[in-house]
């Protein structure tokens, strides 16, 4: 009796060991009261532009915009990525960032002005840049991408952040 039980101890741990070997990298929730970007360091939002990569040691990095993502990278490439998430820019769904078509144009506005945005389906990023303007943008073009920010877009939203700022210090009384 005993040794039934040693045998099926030795099952279920192989089981185990089996199942938890194939389970698939998934992304995790964004704590917008607490995320910071692995790369820039600024809050990460739960929206559209956010991204995660899933190290083989399974930590989650979590970035505010996907050109942060791919910076991080660049100046990480000893790092073993199990798996890259990206949302889509209409639903926020989670995708995997080999699954999605992706638009850039200078006009984008997106957390750090990198202005590359994604989507789950090819149709809609490409109806996107019928009414919007820009490029589609496969993600093996994405990788040879320059993921050059767009500097005066960013020095724009740093006046704008400035002038929130101050209209909030005004109100606040200060």
């Amino acid at each position: 009796m005993k040794a039934k039980g040693i045998w099926l101890a030795i099952f279920i741990f192989i089981i185990g060991v089996i199942t938890g070997c194939n389970q698939k990298a998934e992304p995790v929730a964004i704590d917008e009261k607490n995320d910071k970007c692995d790369f820039c360091h600024m809050a990460v939002g739960n929206n559209q532009f956010a991204t995660e990569l899933v190290l083989k040691n399974g930590k989650v990095l979590k970035f505010d915009d996907i050109g942060c993502m791919y910076q991080w990278m660049k100046e990480h490439k000893n790092e073993t990525v199990e798996a890259m998430f990206v949302r889509d820019y209409e639903t926020n769904d989670w995708l995997e960032v080999d699954q999605a078509t992706y638009v850039y144009d200078q006009t984008i506005r997106t957390p750090m002005a990198y202005n590359v945005i994604s989507f789950k389906d090819e149709d809609k990023a490409k109806k996107f840049v019928e009414q919007h303007g820009g490029a589609v943008l496969t993600y093996n073009e994405l990788g040879r991408h320059t993921w050059e920010r767009n500097k005066e877009m960013m020095m724009e939203m740093k006046k704008e952040h400035m002038k929130m700022d101050k209209q909030k210090d005004n109100h606040m009384g200060n």
